[in-house]
């Protein structure tokens, strides 16, 4: 692939902007792969001001799309957009949360029919056994599974070793990572999330597994391809080789509440369908008898279908409390009643819908879920299509093109 070295500037000086929010919430960068004296270079600098940062992104944005290519200007003007409404944020505007989310994302949210979520309970009751989908029987039920499908604390890091060596294995056959790529995993406690990629880049990943939170034998799969292979590490160590490597200097910066966000998130949601099919069940039983225990892959996999239809029940959470202005035990009882989730877990929920960086990044996983499945769906070579978002610079507008009839 050629070297691209058209309108450096302006691509510095998107670095540079975004580099700028770290300094109003530290983890807003969360990867840079660049020159780290320009990091280093803002980060002992003046403060920023942040509506200084809004003008500088509406400017930068105007500048579009001097010497780029269509392709790397679209990418760069959705992320200034979202950094100029992050911007604004921090400068204490009043931006409705439908309009954040839009600035941020690139998506439209709505509050989703409870109906689908009376129907997914009823699945549910059907998936476990039992017949009634309305009353505590099928919370009971449903807390049952879940005990039984716990892997013990003490042989959770046998078993994230385990999935991360068997799909290490699987995606290097199928999407090639560099010789010395290595993800290294840690456990971590008092986090808003259940897991998170840390890519520091050259090719190395921190991933770090919140212990805080029960692991559960039917959701480890999902977790490590997540965050590892083929998720979050695999789409930065390519993305890092094949366009940062090419020139696309943007590339090398990773910033929260951005289009890229979304993106990522919904590849890595699609990560374990992709390299193992949507019947995966059966191999991960396989790998937990390896390991002395007993996963029941037919009834996590009918579970799993039942409670797919219960995706958008945090999103509706996040609206009833920055949209609606819902009290806070409204809403956890709101997640109480639909995902049947114990008190804490509720209020572990809570806390990530509460924090002023994450707030509104439930939509990365419901709608970035929601629009790559469509768009893996309408793709002749679905693994061929799951490459391109490891390694093209897509983005939902880019998708969304794409899924018109031509």
């Amino acid at each position: 692939m050629p070297t691209d070295h058209t309108n450096p500037d302006l691509v510095t000086d998107y670095l540079r902007l975004g580099l700028a929010f770290d300094r109003l919430e530290e983890g807003f960068v969360d990867a840079f792969t660049g020159d780290p004296g320009m990091r280093a270079e803002i980060a002992n600098g003046p403060a920023p001001d942040p509506a200084q940062l809004a003008e500088r992104a509406r400017a930068l944005r105007a500048d579009l799309p001097g010497e780029l290519p269509a392709a790397r200007a679209e990418f760069i003007g959705s992320h200034l957009r979202a950094l100029e409404c992050s911007a604004r944020k921090f400068a204490g505007d009043d931006i409705s949360f439908v309009d954040e989310v839009n600035a941020y994302f690139d998506v439209d949210i709505a509050l989703a029919d409870a109906d689908r979520y009376r129907q997914a309970h009823t699945d549910l009751a059907e998936a476990l056994g039992i017949a009634d989908a309305t009353g505590g029987e099928l919370r009971d039920a449903y807390a049952a599974h879940r005990r039984a499908d716990e892997i013990p604390a003490d042989r959770v890091d046998e078993c994230v070793r385990a999935f991360s060596g068997a799909l290490r294995e699987r995606v290097r056959a199928q999407y090639p990572l560099p010789d010395n790529e290595i993800v290294e995993f840690e456990v971590v406690t008092d986090k808003p999330w259940s897991g998170f990629n840390y890519y520091l880049g050259n090719f190395r990943s921190r991933v770090a597994i919140n212990a805080d939170l029960t692991q559960y034998m039917s959701s480890l799969p999902h977790l490590i391809a997540h965050e590892a292979y083929p998720g979050h590490h695999t789409e930065h160590c390519r993305k890092e080789q094949l366009l940062v490597g090419a020139g696309q200097h943007e590339q090398s910066i990773f910033l929260v509440n951005t289009p890229q966000c979304l993106m990522a998130e919904g590849l890595a949601d699609h990560a374990l369908t992709a390299v193992m099919g949507k019947e995966w069940g059966a191999w991960a039983q396989e790998i937990y008898a390896d390991l002395g225990l007993r996963f029941d892959a037919d009834r996590a996999m009918r579970v799993g279908s039942a409670t797919s239809g219960l995706l958008t029940v945090r999103q509706d959470a996040a609206l009833m409390l920055h949209d609606q202005h819902a009290e806070s035990d409204d809403v956890v009882e709101f997640l109480e009643t639909w995902l049947l989730a114990p008190p804490e877990r509720a209020r572990q929920m809570l806390r990530f819908l509460t924090s002023p960086l994450w707030r509104a990044y439930i939509s990365t996983y419901v709608e970035g879920y929601q629009l790559l499945d469509s768009w893996l769906d309408a793709a002749d070579d679905r693994a061929a299509a799951f490459g391109r978002l490891l390694d093209e610079p897509l983005i939902p507008a880019s998708l969304r093109r794409e899924l018109v009839p031509g």
